[in-house]
């Protein structure tokens, strides 16, 4: 990775795409670091034992702790991806329309999607702020200064705004620089709190403790949690690169008896989407279940729910990762569309040897993605439930149950950027080559 991007730099147009990305997230970061107007940080110290503050801010970079103006991040428009997405499976035909046109289709869903994220944005952050005043409130310090229906409002319009510049800079990041702009985003949240997570792992198990003995079993856990962190990087790293290669036979080139190539298709096919995907609808009813935490918190039904959208239990934390592989099936047949393959291939005029064209080519590629993704199912799963589990078992810190999803989430984006480095360094070799 680090021979790709010294090799880019010397590039003069992906120079500038790397540094357009930088520049995109330092404001990004100092964004992150203004508080809303008319609430009081400090109140936040009170609620952060809550489940919904490390997970948001996970996906916002630190930016919920701060209560700054990106609170929200982007998760509002991954989930109106997810609804998108999924509404384009035969449940409403217009979008699946669009979604055969091509690119000005393609146009037309990211333009619904936008709506659909303002209107998530809004419900979240307004439910966000008044379940948090409410928690807040069983003490001297308030979160929101003056909680009436206007300030709830203004709040709601300002972190809605903040969310929205958020989506747009990504998108920016994926037009003008290195790509994969909302993913950029997470990484780059994530990997600035790295120093402070550290910091206070330290603090915790090393400052704060005056017993020798205790010091060195604290010594001994930092460095058996550092082992595993490189072996589990490491073995992510493995997994999100491994393929599986499909061979290709082609009929219509010039030479004799045609000519073959592969198809790779990715263990982990889906990538890391899954991850963020089952983050952002753990967010969502958690936003909801707050706003109603002062009148029914005592009922039940609430403790139920509580209990299943929060990664701080057992049961919540089993939920999440079934969500991972829910979703890791649907991603990789959004990436990988059997049909859409077959048709391409016939169109190419290529075949996969021994299997038919049409129905059977279907019928290999569907079996062959469910095969992968059961693979990939468990490897997102097991990375993301563990830590959790540790946590949620051992009494360890809520840093490293969440470590799990950061971890999965900062080695796919980095495989995925230096993929794209070096796709735009064979681009350019090749358009030298021509010229």
């Amino acid at each position: 990775m680090l021979g790709t991007l010294k090799n880019a730099l010397k590039v003069k147009e992906i120079r500038k795409k790397i540094f357009f990305t930088l520049f995109i997230l330092a404001v990004y970061r100092l964004g992150a670091q203004i508080t809303v107007p008319g609430v009081n940080v400090a109140a936040m110290e009170k609620v952060s034992s809550s489940g919904l503050v490390p997970l948001l801010d996970t996906v916002s970079g630190g930016g919920l702790s701060n209560y700054s103006i990106f609170s929200m991040g982007v998760s509002p428009y991954i989930t109106a991806q997810i609804v998108i997405q999924l509404l384009q499976m035969d449940i409403v035909p217009k979008f699946v329309e669009w979604s055969k046109q091509g690119e000005v289709g393609r146009r037309k869903l990211n333009q619904v999607t936008r709506y659909l994220t303002i209107i998530l944005a809004f419900i979240q952050s307004i439910g966000i702020t008044a379940g948090f005043n409410a928690l807040s409130g069983l003490g001297n310090i308030h979160l929101v200064n003056k909680p009436t229906v206007q300030t709830f409002l203004v709040l709601g319009v300002i972190m809605t705004g903040g969310s929205m510049l958020l989506t747009w800079m990504g998108e920016q990041i994926t037009d003008k620089g290195i790509g994969n702009g909302v993913s950029m985003i997470i990484f780059a949240g994530i990997v600035a709190r790295l120093p402070q997570g550290l910091y206070q792992m330290i603090k915790e198990r090393l400052l704060s403790t005056t017993n020798t003995k205790d010091l060195w079993l604290n010594i001994g856990f930092l460095v058996l949690i550092v082992v595993a962190v490189l072996l589990v990087t490491q073995f992510t790293t493995f997994v999100q690169q491994a393929n599986r290669k499909v061979p290709i036979q082609y009929t219509r080139r010039a030479t004799s008896g045609g000519s073959e190539s592969y198809l790779p298709l990715k263990v982990n096919v889906a990538g890391v989407i899954p991850v963020i995907f089952a983050s952002s609808l753990i967010v969502t009813p958690s936003t909801i279940l707050m706003a109603f935490q002062g009148s029914h918190g005592g009922e039940a039904w609430y403790q139920v729910m509580q209990n299943i959208f929060s990664l701080q239990t057992t049961a919540g934390s089993i939920f999440y990762t079934i969500l991972i592989v829910l979703f890791t099936f649907f991603y990789a047949f959004v990436q990988v569309n059997p049909e859409k393959l077959s048709e391409n291939l016939q169109k190419q005029g290529a075949y996969i040897p021994g299997i038919w064209p049409g129905n059977e080519t279907i019928k290999y590629v569907s079996g062959l993605l469910m095969r992968l993704s059961t693979v990939g199912a468990i490897f997102l799963g097991l990375i993301a439930l563990l830590p959790q589990l540790a946590t949620n078992l051992f009494g360890l810190p809520q840093s490293i149950g969440l470590g799990g999803t950061s971890l999965l989430i900062v080695v796919g984006v980095a495989i995925e950027t230096t993929r794209q480095l070096e796709g735009l360094l064979m681009k350019r070799e090749y358009v030298g080559f021509i010229r």
